[in-house]
């Protein structure tokens, strides 16, 4: 019995919110220098990997959180996060426990999710697709 079965759309829409939140609060570090961000080394040249990678996840995140071009947002920053756990993670340890990679599976997952489920209905995509 599951009750909240019928509010599945929903709970995906807020799901992808807080996700692309999430993800977006990792490109602010990068690319603006908040939150902790580099310090004084100051921020990643655009050209570069960190660069490309606060890009990704700063307008991707807010594509996400918008729900706007969710599928193919989604399957990029799940492609990104591919390469970050196989790049950084991955030489570290096997185990994402022992390679500090937690966060970085469930992203790809959670990104790879939305490409197959979509945006829910709350986003901008659901409206678009209204008109």
């Amino acid at each position: 019995m599951n009750f909240l079965a019928p509010w599945e759309p929903q709970l995906r829409s807020l799901l992808r919110i807080v996700a692309g939140f999430a993800f977006s609060l990792h490109g602010y570090q990068k690319f603006f220098g908040w939150l902790g961000g580099f310090g004084p080394t100051g921020t990643p040249e655009l050209g570069s990997m960190m660069g490309v990678a606060g890009v990704l996840e700063t307008f991707g995140g807010a594509l996400i959180i918008l729900g706007l071009f969710t599928r193919p947002t989604a399957f990029v920053l799940s492609g990104q996060m591919a390469v970050a756990y196989f790049m950084v993670h991955l030489p570290i340890s096997i185990f994402p426990l022992l390679n500090m990679g937690e966060i970085t599976v469930l992203y790809c997952f959670t990104f790879l999710w939305l490409v197959a489920a979509g945006p829910g209905p709350w986003s901008v995509d659901a409206l678009r697709l209204k008109k």
